[in-house]
């Protein structure tokens, strides 16, 4: 095993997880912080994402080659083998969770936030509900994201 593929390995899987833990834990409560209507909000957290996916898909990329080069150029003995295969399979995952969040769950976030702040009194309340449910959903695929982040760095240091 190449030391320096392993440290670029481990490395970007911090950078990842760190990045994740600030939109998280800095970001979403600063918005929520805000004395802004509660759409206005979510239109702004779907900006930050937007930009936040123009960093993160390519260093999520990076890990992925970085794993696969650390993991492919060295002998694997059984348990390292393992260890190789399960942090493959949870970025594959974190990639798929990734892709959802911004593709399906923010997407239909701010359609539904943007609908919302245009809709009259009458209609504005089933919108809101809608957009809880989704915002609801769209915090479980977060923490469930960050969790298996937090995996892949674990399984990253001990590869």
């Amino acid at each position: 095993m190449s030391p320096y593929l392993h440290t670029v390995h481990v490395l970007l899987a911090g950078v990842w997880l760190g990045s994740l833990v600030f939109t998280t834990l800095v970001v979403s409560p600063a918005l929520r912080a805000m004395e802004w209507r509660e759409s206005e909000r979510v239109l702004v957290r779907s900006r930050i994402g937007h930009q936040f996916m123009r960093l993160a898909n390519p260093l999520l990329a990076l890990l992925a080659v970085f794993l696969l080069l650390d993991g492919l150029t060295a002998p694997l003995p059984v348990g390292r083998l393992v260890r190789f295969l399960v942090e493959l399979g949870l970025v594959l995952v974190v990639a798929g969770l990734a892709a959802s969040h911004g593709l399906v769950f923010g997407r239909r976030l701010r359609d539904l936030a943007a609908h919302e702040a245009e809709a009259p009194p009458d209609v504005a309340p089933r919108l809101t509900s809608a957009r809880h449910r989704v915002q609801r959903i769209s915090f479980s695929v977060s923490i469930v994201n960050l969790l298996a982040s937090l995996a892949v760095a674990t399984l990253a240091v001990n590869l």
